[in-house]
């Protein structure tokens, strides 16, 4: 009988199998059921189902999301052009779904008194690359003959150095069969299995099929070209670890206030300036770089250009009409993302504006699209060892992250004026953020400044275009900010 293990965030299950608990998302298992194996020792087998065969799991079809109360980005759309770009929009997101391989085929499950031993989570090949399979092993009562056979889609199997006595059938082939009257020879020979790619791909995968009897199993197999490490030297001060970047547009006023406030405080760091001015003016001061844009190019497409510049570890991201103080300390930043190395990006404040959000992102079904909420002000768990900061999903434009990881996402150039949570939108799910207490910035007093509220915050058209672009970039449905 196959027992479905049902897995919380914190607890315990009883199965047939043992005591299941979850302390920190590691799963520990006690076995209760006595059961001895060939080696002396209790031992938890697992066993691979297809999703549609057992347990109430969700079909690939995915149900739609509601829209009750969002902005619906499809009636941002021309009517005459829906129906081509919807077209598109599907094709787009199925080759999407291809090269990020998001179609979960199978589900790992543990199966009560499977004789079969093998890695649950599967292991890597590099593209056209023999390696052994580990821990291959059969665990069954006595039988006058015992056969094992395993197969695969995108490469082959072998069994190294098999003696001529020895029944082994399919050696280099997709299928192999493997048949002895001896548990431990045929163990032994499992334990020499290989699996060759086959397939020169940098990143797909293959499965195993594995099976004895009525016994039947699947793990997964990666095959991946290993990636190159790209490190930065962190030197020996803040400023061989840190650059700050801005970008401004009309406001050489507040970019100066912003660049003697840094200086009073960092006086040999360097800072990168975007600047899409209509007429640029000269921007002076030791180990500035200041990049002059086409004419009003925009806020995102700014941001792309001061990070492809920077060429160190981490960089600050300050407004140009933002003001050092004496609470404005980026070696506070630096400390907590070298102490909690998978942090992404951290945010902190603005006097004493803490922005931050989470984001709530349904991917609803395959014709519609997905569903995004922003739900200010909302936090999820304290950062280990910092109380003061929680992880988010988004925070406010004064924050220190790390160069690597935000030049993977990016920062999309289509959007010119109104753009922020856009950014955090395209890492969801890649850049692990965090809100800080005590990490603050000044914001200088606001002049008036009409050309430059002109260009700030435009007219309808724009945000319609948005919303359309949202609709098929994004493949989203409805938004509610």
């Amino acid at each position: 009988m196959n027992i479905l293990l049902k897995l919380f965030l914190t607890g315990l299950c009883i199965t047939a199998l043992g005591i299941y608990s979850i302390q920190s998302g590691l799963l520990h298992v006690t076995d209760v059921t006595g059961r001895m194996f060939p080696s002396g020792k209790r031992q938890l087998q697992y066993t691979v189902f297809p999703k549609q065969s057992i347990g109430p799991f969700p079909s690939k079809n995915r149900s739609s999301c509601s829209c009750d109360g969002y902005a619906l980005t499809v009636r941002n759309v021309q009517v005459d052009e829906l129906e081509d770009l919807q077209r598109r929009r599907l094709e787009e997101y199925q080759n999407y779904q291809i090269r990020m391989g998001t179609n979960m085929d199978s589900i790992i499950l543990a199966q009560a008194n499977s004789p079969l031993q093998y890695p649950t989570q599967g292991f890597v090949v590099p593209p056209l690359t023999k390696r052994l399979i580990p821990g291959l092993a059969l665990y069954a009562q006595r039988r006058q003959l015992y056969k094992v056979s395993l197969s695969v889609k995108s490469g082959v199997l072998s069994v190294e150095d098999v003696l001529d006595e020895q029944q082994v059938d399919g050696q280099g082939q997709s299928e192999l069969s493997i048949l002895s009257s001896d548990l431990t020879q045929l163990n032994d020979l499992l334990s020499r299995v290989t699996y060759t790619s086959t397939i020169y791909h940098v990143k797909t995968k293959d499965q195993v099929h594995f099976s004895f009897e009525d016994h039947k199993a699947i793990f997964p197999i990666v095959i991946k070209r290993p990636s190159v490490p790209v490190l930065y030297d962190p030197g020996t001060d803040i400023n061989s670890q840190v650059t700050i970047t801005t970008k401004t547009f009309l406001r050489y006023e507040e970019l100066n206030i912003l660049i003697n406030s840094i200086r009073q405080l960092y006086p040999k760091i360097k800072i990168i300036i975007a600047d899409d001015s209509l007429t640029p003016e000269n921007v002076t001061g030791s180990n500035i770089e200041h990049y002059i844009m086409p004419p009003a190019q925009g806020w995102f497409a700014g941001r792309n250009l001061a990070i492809s510049q920077v060429t160190t570890k981490y960089f600050l991201w300050v407004d140009d009409d933002y003001i050092f103080n004496n609470d404005t300390r980026i070696e506070s930043f630096v400390e907590i993302m070298e102490k909690v190395p998978e942090l992404d990006v951290v945010g902190g404040a603005v006097g004493r504006n803490q922005f931050y959000f989470r984001l709530q992102y349904d991917e609803g079904d395959e014709e519609e699209g997905g569903c995004l909420r922003r739900f200010h002000s909302k936090h999820y768990q304290t950062v280990p060892g910092f109380k003061g900061c929680f992880f988010v999903d988004g925070v406010v434009n004064y924050f220190l992250a790390r160069t690597d990881a935000v030049r993977r996402v990016g920062f999309d150039p289509f959007l010119k004026r109104v753009a922020h949570t856009e950014f955090f939108l395209d890492g969801l799910g890649d850049l692990l953020i965090a809100s800080c207490k005590g990490l603050t910035v000044g914001h200088q007093k606001k002049r008036k400044q009409s050309k430059y509220r002109h260009f700030r915050f435009p007219g309808r058209n724009d945000g319609k275009n948005k919303m359309a672009h949202h609709y098929f970039k994004n493949y989203m449905k409805c938004i509610r900010y």
